[in-house]
């Protein structure tokens, strides 16, 4: 299994829609992070399906190693 690359070490805050769907991406190659731009083809990686339960700034995981993905948890702090 391909490692993610470390995309930025703290959460990207962005803002969701209740009932839209966001691709986060896994791989960390994404040019449009926190959300997949396809990037991972070259890898074994695929995106993670999020479901907004409600209209709001959600903080989605920049250093892929959170245990809650595509959430932040702050996971960040200990690399």
């Amino acid at each position: 299994m391909t490692a993610p690359t470390v995309a930025q070490r703290g959460p990207y805050m962005i803002d969701v829609e209740k009932g839209k769907t966001y691709y986060w991406c896994r791989c960390g190659l994404s040019r449009k992070q926190p959300l997949c731009d396809g990037s991972h083809k070259s890898t074994d990686l695929a995106p993670l399906a999020y479901v907004a339960m409600e209209t709001t700034t959600v903080a989605m995981c920049g250093c892929k190693q959170s245990k809650s993905k595509p959430l932040c948890d702050g996971s960040h702090n200990s690399l």
